[in-house]
């Protein structure tokens, strides 16, 4: 744990030191974004997440030096057909639904390709939206709610080249995994469960395609990922077409994602409704079309 903020407070020293030496070029600017996406599946990090889904995003922030500085603050959600999850009551046959969309909360500062950040998930079953309790807590009480810090590096700011590293770690809320305590007993414990994910896309500008890809690794045992051990969760391709209409932008994409060590079958939090099947799958597909303004 010390580690992660150790790397963190290096990062911010780090952009702090060259946003110094720097001058600006024009003036702190307000900044935002909104938009949404409709999408065939919804698929993260390798896993299927649900079906159908439909996926708004919004943030604020602003903008320094050219855009070398940004700082962002926004929320995204994801409202899909499997979030209406199907529950039977054994006593009498009776059956109900419940309805869990997810909402994520996202706090970003980079700073000439160096950024941190933070991300809250939160997935709306009636709990706590900061739901930060003690492993022993959430192990017979419950919980929904995640949140993770991210470090990265992206080189497009240097050689041009839209190839990214991040790394994420969570550090509060539903993630455990179950192994040996300081006393060597069987028990449930925080597994710090993180992810290590190497990016590269390209674009053609003069038709506004652009061709990316993913390669996304777990490094230690996590339920949340579903590893017991180091594995590959996520090798994925995506393409990308833009239209700029106006003062918006348009696009639609096709992707795939190869999951090599297989799916996360402890993800309690994630609904099913009728499609188990897909949740076993190692590879998937996603098509998807999206608005921005």
């Amino acid at each position: 744990m010390k580690k992660i903020f150790t790397i963190l407070a290096a990062a911010m020293m780090a952009v702090t030191v060259m946003a110094q030496e720097e001058e600006a070029s024009k003036p702190v600017s307000f900044a935002y974004e909104a938009g949404a996406e409709v999408v065939s599946a919804y698929i993260w990090r390798g896993q299927y997440n649900g079906s159908l889904s439909f996926q708004p995003t919004a943030s604020v922030g602003f903008d320094a030096l050219d855009e070398a500085i940004q700082f962002r603050a926004g929320v995204w959600a994801s409202l899909g057909a499997s979030d209406w999850m199907f529950k039977k009551n054994m006593n009498d046959g009776r059956g109900y639904t419940k309805f869990m969309p997810e909402l994520d909360v996202i706090l970003s500062f980079s700073a000439y390709g160096a950024s941190v950040g933070m991300n809250h998930y939160y997935y709306c079953d009636g709990t706590s939206f900061f739901n930060w309790k003690s492993v022993d807590d959430i192990y017979n009480f419950g919980s929904t709610s995640t949140t993770e810090v991210w470090v990265g590096y992206n080189f497009e700011h240097f050689f041009g080249q839209n190839a990214y590293i991040n790394w994420y770690t969570t550090i509060a809320g539903n993630d455990l995994v179950y192994g040996e305590d300081e006393f060597g007993d069987e028990t449930y414990r925080r597994a710090w469960s993180s992810y290590l994910e190497l990016g590269y896309s390209y674009t053609w500008e003069n038709i506004g395609l652009t061709l990316g890809g993913e390669l996304g690794m777990s490094p230690f045992a996590s339920d949340l990922y579903g590893n017991s051990k180091f594995a590959v969760t996520n090798i994925s391709v995506k393409l990308n077409k833009e239209w700029e209409v106006g003062p918006c932008t348009i696009d639609l994409f096709a992707q795939g994602s190869l999951n090599p060590d297989g799916i996360n079958t402890q993800n309690a939090y994630i609904s099913k409704a009728g499609d188990e099947k897909l949740y076993n799958q190692k590879l998937n597909a996603v098509i998807g079309c999206g608005f921005w303004f």
